[in-house]
């Protein structure tokens, strides 16, 4: 129907008119999948939009809803990737430093809980100045704070990444 030739009005309206009839289902498989709102909402955006790419480059046949789940598929597993690309990093990194100033390593998974527990400007600054490796004046830009102010957030943050981090490793050895 689509795939090679050029839209024309009523193709466009029938292009989105299988979209809007597949987006509710779209959107609860992501977010049955992933159980949480705001992350299902971005990746049912994205992919509507690799659909609408795929239809302006003459890529694609018929649009449904089976389709449209595959593509959703596709997104949120290229979502953990990414997840698990940057939970890797940051654990190596802050085993790499554990090795220069004690002997504790840290797990990984106890390393993305407390991550997770932290605030959100806690976890922005770890994660861009060590998994990032951003210097600290790239980290107060992207922030849009003093480097005075970044300095003293990242002091804060590992102070509380640490506590948070010795009492979920107790709270483990304990159970």
């Amino acid at each position: 129907m689509y795939a090679g030739e050029p839209l024309t009005r009523v193709d466009a309206d029938r292009v989105l008119a299988d979209i809007d009839g597949a987006l509710p289902v779209v959107y609860d498989y992501l977010l049955h999948r992933c159980g949480n709102q705001p992350l299902a909402e971005d990746l049912t955006s994205e992919t509507i939009l690799a659909t609408v790419d795929r239809v302006r480059n003459g890529q694609l046949g018929e649009i449904g809803v089976a389709y449209l789940i595959g593509i959703a598929r596709h997104k949120l597993v290229d979502h953990w990737r990414r997840q698990e690309r940057e939970q890797r990093r940051l654990v190596a990194y802050v085993n790499e430093a554990a090795m220069h100033t004690t002997d504790v390593a840290f797990e990984p998974g106890l390393t993305a809980t407390v991550l997770q527990d932290l605030n959100p400007m806690q976890r922005a600054a770890l994660t861009l100045r060590y998994v990032d490796g951003l210097p600290v004046p790239e980290v107060a830009a992207e922030l849009h704070r003093s480097v005075h102010a970044t300095e003293t957030l990242l002091v804060r943050a590992k102070r509380t990444f640490r506590s948070h981090y010795a009492l979920l490793e107790d709270t483990d050895r304990h159970d």
